[in-house]
């Protein structure tokens, strides 16, 4: 079996711990995340009974792509999204090149709780982001490494699966 969760703010990817966890959320048994999505981050999370295939979505070896929308703080520019799309050096080393465009705000895009920051004086800017390794934190590292640190982001695929038309907070079975 396999299913897609639509991951809100705040809730951790695990099925126990402090706080929001998957389990206030997911009463389906036996099935685990394929991947992690930090507490800040958004959108599709993808879980399993299989571990092989949970294997086959998260493990590096297998560059599965994962698509990102990322609000950022001020107004990205070409340079930067090019040097994202060359890789950037991280504390951990050099990232693979990503595909990384300027977007408009998405006009499906729900509201967070709590909301983004607002700073009258500082502009925000989107980008989608495609992504095949899976270094923690690493949208986030990234965008901050070009000058432009992330204020909200979103995964709206992994592979060939989409977050599709599921509601914030609910799962469907793919």
């Amino acid at each position: 079996m396999l299913y897609a969760f639509n991951k809100p703010f705040g809730v951790l990817c695990q099925f126990s711990g402090e706080g929001e966890t998957l389990a206030n959320y997911i009463k389906t048994k036996g099935i685990y995340p394929a991947g992690r999505l930090d507490k800040d981050s958004e959108g599709l999370l993808l879980l399993t009974d299989d571990g092989k295939l949970q294997h086959q979505i998260s493990h590096p070896k297998f560059d599965k792509e994962k698509t990102y929308i990322v609000q950022l703080d001020g107004q990205i520019n070409d340079a930067a999204i090019e040097q994202l799309s060359l890789g950037v050096m991280l504390k951990d080393g050099l990232t693979k090149p990503s595909k990384a465009r300027i977007i408009k705000e998405p006009s499906w895009i729900w509201d967070r709780d709590p909301p983004v920051r607002f700073r009258k004086d500082i502009p925000t800017s989107w980008m989608e982001i495609k992504i095949s390794e899976g270094k923690n934190r690493q949208v986030r590292r990234m965008s901050a490494h070009v000058g432009f640190p992330t204020l909200r982001l979103i995964r709206t695929q992994i592979g060939d699966w989409t977050l599709a038309n599921i509601n914030q907070g609910k799962y469907e079975r793919l």
